[in-house]
């Protein structure tokens, strides 16, 4: 992106954006400018600047800090991809369970503020006059919003702007709010099919940071995104979860396919936020998880994740979540991430195929085969790093994770035999049993989702796997189990504070009390 058009945003966005705090509901909810409709048909760019900046804000692109505590410093560690060598607070923080408020406001203060807010108002100029830039704000906002659903349960989304002076604002539960979410990608595909097939000027090219204006990619997107959704919720709600996923896999335009189709918000020439915490402040380094795994897989792609310690060219480290660390130099010399590019990933190709693997499993039509999809799953994740011996590893029905060493505290180890070390091979057994099945195919999924640690932490939550690591040292006083791990994160302070009887309302819809032990409405472990 050239610095003119980073300047283009800021200058529009400090029109469009404002806090979502409740209390200030009628300074939020009013645009200061009023627009001619010749402002508003000039280039477009009164709803293409704003949807570009909630693309870049799907992870906040510009500050690092920020972006440490709308993901990584949560879901990036609960995914079991990352561990911080950091003793944040005393050693009282996330990645022991001691949760902190100030901490996990920032997904929710980040997405309502950058992206739903962003979206809203781009809608709000599109409606009845621009309804292919109305339904790509429709694809942006769920792909924002179910990511936040996924962390704390219930969201504000259909009753968004919608103030009650007495009641507050409301939430959606979380089943309410996937209904939402399909009924609003269903629309948007529609409509972008329409598009599509009419042959009209495709206008998003100035405004896309993801696939240059491509309305086809946009759809293959969507759908991928309908089916991650409706695998989602495969357990608690299967009627709805067929309905959803057989509409994804049956539409024309289809899914993701090839690492071409990768979801990845191009945000040049701004670094990547994660290289900053891994190698400007140290904070960041290798899972103990990812190194059992991919080493004991002897994986391919374990080169293009991490990098070797100090001790030789093969040898990786990760940490343990939930340990105890004294200092950061204890730990500060174990894996490193690799660098990334200036994009900043959020769907592979490589998903869609595991995912058809899953759907397979359950009969969906137009799921096709499970053993397929799921090779096809591990070649597509190769080819996305150019790797070419995929057949010899996906033949592999001998290699296991291996057991976990911390070099530094014996305490730490996950030895031979422990229950929570995997024992799955990377082999299709057609006649295995279904759990061993879908074991397989969330292993594989959660190692080439990597580095995208929110997808990750929820299907974890979901199936179990791929096995991890409980925490050594649990600081919740209770409230989340060492061994279900943790399920969510506790409703944004910011919100108890500013929009408490809606809040109330909406912990009511958990399935237990507002903390990090309670599992979501689609999560049956």
């Amino acid at each position: 992106m050239k610095s003119w058009k980073i300047n283009t945003l800021f200058a529009v966005m400090a029109v469009v954006l404002a806090s979502a705090c409740t209390k200030r509901f009628d300074e939020i909810n009013r645009n200061p400018f009023d627009f001619t409709e010749e402002e508003l048909k000039a280039d477009y760019r009164l709803m293409g600047e704003p949807l570009s900046q909630a693309q870049l804000n799907l992870l906040i692109y510009n500050d690092p800090p920020t972006a440490q505590l709308q993901q990584n410093l949560n879901a990036d560690i609960f995914s079991g991809y990352m561990m911080a060598p950091t003793p944040f607070e005393g050693n009282i923080n996330n990645t022991n369970y001691g949760l902190l408020y100030y901490w996990n406001n920032k997904p929710w203060q980040v997405t309502y503020s950058n992206v739903m807010k962003t979206c809203d108002f781009a809608q709000s100029k599109a409606k009845g006059h621009y309804a292919d830039f109305y339904a790509w704000a429709q694809i942006i906002k769920v792909e924002a919003m179910h990511r936040i659903s996924d962390i704390y349960g219930p969201v504000i989304y259909t009753k968004y702007g919608i103030l009650n002076e007495e009641m507050g604002i409301d939430y959606d539960s979380q089943q309410e709010a996937y209904y939402a979410f399909f009924k609003d990608l269903d629309e948007a595909v529609d409509t972008l099919t329409g598009f599509i097939n009419s042959g009209f000027p495709q206008r998003f090219a100035a405004f896309d940071l993801v696939y240059k204006g491509d309305y086809t990619q946009w759809v293959k997107f969507a759908n991928t995104l309908r089916l991650r959704l409706a695998i989602r919720i495969s357990g608690i709600d299967p009627k709805k979860a067929r309905e959803e996923g057989e509409a994804a896999l049956r539409h024309p335009i289809g899914l993701l396919t090839t690492p071409a189709d990768n979801f990845a918000v191009n945000i040049s020439p701004v670094t990547h936020p994660l290289n900053i915490m891994c190698y400007t402040w140290a904070d960041l380094r290798m899972s103990a998880p990812m190194e059992s795994i991919l080493t004991g897989y002897k994986d391919p792609r374990l080169a293009h994740y991490f990098v070797p310690t100090d001790d030789g060219v093969n040898v990786y480290h990760g940490i343990r979540n939930g340990i105890k660390i004294a200092a950061k130099e204890e730990y500060s010399g174990f894996s490193q991430l690799v660098k990334f590019d200036n994009k900043i990933l959020f769907m592979t190709a490589a998903e869609a195929w595991f995912l058809k693997a899953e759907a397979a499993l359950y009969g969906w039509l137009g799921a096709g085969n499970a053993a397929t999809n799921y090779a096809t799953g591990i070649s597509t994740s190769f080819n996305q790093y150019s790797i070419t011996n995929a057949n010899a590893y996906m033949n592999n029905n001998v290699d296991k994770p291996h057991p976990y060493t911390d070099p530094q505290n014996g305490d730490n180890n996950v030895p031979e035999g422990d229950p929570h070390l995997s024992t799955i091979t990377i082999k299709w057994e057609e006649s295995a049993a279904l759990q061993q099945k879908l074991e397989r195919i969330i292993t594989q999924k959660w190692i080439a989702m990597f580095p995208e640690g929110q997808e990750a932490w929820s299907e974890f939550r979901r199936t179990g796997y791929p096995k991890l690591f409980p925490v050594v040292i649990n600081n919740s006083g209770g409230t989340i189990s060492t061994e279900k791990f943790i399920r969510r994160l506790p409703m944004p302070q910011i919100e108890l504070v500013t929009n408490p009887k809606a809040v109330a309302r909406a912990v009511a819809t958990l399935k237990g009390p507002d903390t990090g032990g309670t599992p979501l409405w689609w999560d049956l472990r």
